[in-house]
């Protein structure tokens, strides 16, 4: 026989069963009815926050509110991570994520604040190749001439990295590895200060974004010895791949994609996943994109969940093989 509190206890239950989904349905028709935060973990000028600016604006466009970008630097991409989790989960907070703090870093570090299971992909944004770049004034014109050099001086060159756990940091890495030369690994709080660093010689190389280090190519600031992925890239036609140089098994680019809390409501996700979808396919957004080496993706909520645990099976097996390990 049931006890009272047994039995108050099972209508709670049922209520709440029933409540949940009611209350989740019902705030997503009124959403959204205030601004948005799409949190960019970076410094201000990098491939996360061009990125996260550009979609903004056209998001806010669609959605009536402000979507208000806020920079979020530091520790890999994990602060920016922190800071989408500690907001409320219902999908006014969103975050740009990237392969560095949502796939790499689950090997790349021993511990983390977050898990897979915390977030709630929503749609994949832009995928783009890396560039190995040097400063304009290196004597260094070619990867060929870059490898000679770096293997004579052995330990005595400096790679700057926006983020450790970026494409561009496993890329380099990667890139040492196969060419066979040690460097110092110089992390930074964004591509922006790396890349200034990197025009006023502080530092010998990087492997970056095409995003973020084209104009300065184009500019003359910076030279592009060759890109890491198979194909060209469109804004950097004439400089040649890896796999043109010898390195075919060597293709490495970056990805960006928005993600929330795992605890907003479905239908909450599923809007902003149908609006962002609507963006990405919005000419105008494709073109500034584009023109800045990023190629629109989109996609549902289940692809781009697939996408990154693929990528995350995909890098463990480089970092351990590697021997890669931040603490």
């Amino acid at each position: 026989m049931k006890t009272r509190r047994q039995v108050a206890l099972a209508l709670l239950a049922g209520l709440t069963a029933f409540l949940v989904p009611t209350l989740a349905s019902h705030a997503a028709e009124g959403y959204p009815n205030k601004p948005l935060r799409l949190i960019a973990p970076s410094s201000p000028g990098g491939i996360l926050d061009i990125t996260s600016r550009v979609v903004g604006k056209k998001l806010s466009e669609r959605l009536g509110q402000p979507v208000v970008v806020e920079n979020v630097p530091g520790a890999a991409g994990i602060l920016g991570m922190q800071a989408m989790l500690r907001a409320e989960p219902d999908g006014y907070t969103m975050v740009m994520g990237s392969s560095g703090p949502n796939a790499v870093n689950y090997t790349l570090y021993s511990k983390l604040p977050y898990g897979m299971s915390d977030f709630a992909p929503v749609v994949r944004v832009i995928t783009m190749p890396n560039a190995l770049v040097v400063n304009a004034d290196s004597p260094l014109k070619t990867l060929a001439e870059f490898r000679a050099y770096a293997r004579k001086k052995q330990g005595n060159l400096s790679m700057a990295v926006s983020m450790l756990g970026t494409s561009g940091h496993l890329g380099g890495e990667l890139l040492k590895n196969r060419l066979d030369f040690t460097a110092v690994t110089v992390p930074y709080k964004g591509a922006a200060p790396a890349t200034n660093d990197l025009v006023a010689g502080q530092v010998d190389f990087t492997v970056e974004n095409v995003i973020t280090v084209a104009p300065l190519v184009k500019a003359g600031r910076l030279r592009a010895l060759a890109v890491t992925t198979r194909e060209r890239s469109q804004i950097l036609p004439d400089v040649p791949t890896l796999a043109e140089q010898g390195y075919p098994d060597i293709d490495v680019g970056a990805w960006l994609g928005v993600l929330v809390s795992a605890r907003t409501p479905p239908a909450i996700v599923a809007r902003l996943n149908a609006e962002l979808n609507a963006v990405l396919g919005d000419e105008e957004v494709k073109k500034q994109l584009a023109q800045q080496g990023g190629i629109t993706l989109g996609g549902t909520p289940a692809e781009f969940d697939g996408f990154i645990r693929s990528e995350k099976d995909r890098w463990e097996k480089i970092i351990k093989a590697a021997g890669i390990k931040v603490e």
